[in-house]
């Protein structure tokens, strides 16, 4: 049996909808379905967090000492809260490598981009080019931490201003994604991690 431990914050719970149509959850179903054997996903994650409430957590708990596979989507709170990129990256250095730590190899942790609010209709009274610009500076420096340590960084934030910028892609709340969306997500990190592992060898029917 496989383990996915999955952190981060209100995108990571799935605010608004079922836990189970969350994207950890239906990323471990398009897995079973595909005939990987999957534990049902460890999640740490609470709505509002930002990278350094995450870091602080993450010390206080005993966790498996390893796990399969580690997916990582933080940063959209501390671009909310007016926090500047380089506290952003102080905070998130340290919780990549103790994920990587976790899952015992770069390769085994993927890092989500951090969607883009300013599309949704919560985002819509709001100055939509400065919350993009801002979103782009944070996955930038995401990305240049992630790439460095040779580990797969998952652009989601394209999709936030596309096919999931329609008014249909939100809960009720206006700002985060449906089940559909979430849905994409777990597309992508579905097909990343069935990626790393052997294909599974189904019995003759």
């Amino acid at each position: 049996m496989h383990t996915l431990l999955c952190l981060g914050d209100s995108y990571t719970i799935g605010e608004g909808v079922p836990l189970y149509l969350g994207y950890p959850y239906q990323t471990v179903q398009l897995l079973r379905t595909a005939g990987h054997e999957f534990c049902a996903p460890e999640i740490i994650a609470r709505t509002g967090w930002t990278t350094d409430e995450l870091s602080h957590t993450l010390s206080t708990l005993r966790l498996l000492p390893h796990y399969d596979f580690v997916t990582l989507l933080i940063g959209v709170n501390d671009q909310y809260r007016g926090r500047d990129t380089s506290e952003y990256a102080r905070e998130f250095k340290p919780i990549l490598q103790r994920a990587t730590g976790l899952a015992g190899a770069p390769s085994k942790v993927f890092v989500l981009s951090i969607p883009d609010w300013g599309y949704s209709p919560f985002g819509a009274s709001r100055n939509k080019t400065l919350i993009s610009g801002e979103i782009d500076a944070f996955n930038e420096v995401a990305k240049e931490i992630t790439l460095r340590q040779k580990t797969p960084f998952i652009d989601i934030t394209t999709h936030s201003r596309t096919e999931g910028a329609s008014p249909d892609s939100f809960t009720a709340d206006g700002l985060h994604p449906s089940a559909p969306t979430y849905l994409h997500w777990a597309q992508l990190v579905a097909g990343a991690i069935a990626a790393t592992i052997p294909a599974p060898l189904f019995p003759d029917e």
